[in-house]
């Protein structure tokens, strides 16, 4: 059975940091785009970053210089480091695969897998 699983969230104080894992299960995602989203109340589901097969990666303006993307083919999971966290950052946050792919972009309609999500609250 194929799962996504994140964990990682937490609450936090502005400034802090948080690591973010997604531990997939029932392939390997060697050959996939890996992608973070998030969801915060009342908004639509945003990219956060991406990394392709290669190990390219690509972020949203937004967090840009403070967030990282990384993956561990051999341990089957993703991460999300996050620093300098801001009360904007406050979302449900989403890890998705796209399935032994060359193309890799921010773009949920390209993702064919995704996990439940973990929930990300950062205080002021």
């Amino acid at each position: 059975q194929v799962q996504l699983v994140e964990s990682g969230g937490g609450s936090v104080q502005a400034g802090g940091s948080l690591r973010l894992s997604c531990a997939v299960s029932g392939y390997t995602i060697s050959s996939d785009c890996m992608a973070w989203f998030r969801q915060a109340p009342g908004k639509q589901r945003e990219g956060v970053a991406s990394i392709d097969r290669d190990g390219s990666t690509s972020y949203a303006d937004s967090v840009e210089g403070r967030f990282t993307i990384s993956r561990d083919n051999a341990k089957n999971t993703l991460y999300l480091q996050m620093n300098s966290l801001k009360p904007e950052d406050t979302a449900m946050y989403y890890c998705a695969a796209r399935r032994s792919a060359y193309y890799c972009a921010l773009k949920r309609n390209i993702m064919n897998l995704w996990g439940k999500g973990t929930l990300v609250t950062i205080s002021s």
